[in-house]
């Protein structure tokens, strides 16, 4: 299952970054280097940081899943502009996904539960930041309500369930989620300081 979620959440995330190609008045390889920067920056960054093989150079499916949201997107770009709240709920489920995955693969390849929390948030946000720095935008997780702050619940949830939860994945993964909808729904943030 775990697998198939870590798909689920590359295509979406992959979506993600494509849309704001769009946004942009990007053209088609625009649209997949977007793509591509959420769907395995995260994560590449993750097994750098590890030491291990990045995990779609073992796997090309998720290279392939990104450049078919890519393609997807710029040819539906006309419908998802016009139901431009969707980029919110599929960056929260992508957050989600990610951020659990990435503190579980931490977890069971080192045993550390900090690390495994910290690399979670990592996977979740970080392939996000260069999305935005390329497209020249400000980066969501320093703008957006309850950004980071979502991704850590969820990582965080995994870990401390992981021992004797069965269902920790999925848990993990509500509780970001919710944490994240919470924050689009009501505006929610964390406490700021006022610019000059």
């Amino acid at each position: 299952m775990l697998p198939v979620l870590d798909y689920v959440g590359v295509f979406v995330f992959a979506v993600t970054g494509a849309i704001v190609a769009g946004r942009k008045g990007m053209d088609v390889f625009g649209f997949i280097v977007l793509a591509l920067m959420p769907a395995v920056g995260g994560g590449t960054i993750r097994d750098l940081v590890l030491d291990v093989p990045v995990f779609w150079t073992q796997d090309t499916a998720y290279l392939w899943i990104t450049l078919i949201a890519a393609f997807t997107t710029f040819v539906g770009f006309g419908v998802l502009q016009r139901v431009h709240r969707i980029m919110s709920w599929l960056d929260a489920a992508g957050l989600a996904v990610f951020s659990v995955l990435g503190a579980a693969k931490t977890l069971a390849l080192t045993g550390e539960p900090t690390l495994a929390v910290v690399m979670g948030v990592v996977t979740a946000v970080a392939g996000g930041i260069v999305r935005d720095v390329i497209a020249n935008d400000v980066p969501l997780v320093l703008r957006s309500e309850v950004y980071a702050t979502a991704a850590f619940c969820g990582a965080l949830t995994y870990v401390l369930l992981a021992e004797w939860a069965v269902q920790a994945v999925w848990i993990g993964v509500a509780a970001a989620f919710v944490v994240r909808a919470l924050g689009i729904a009501f505006g929610l943030s964390l406490p700021r300081r006022g610019g000059s």
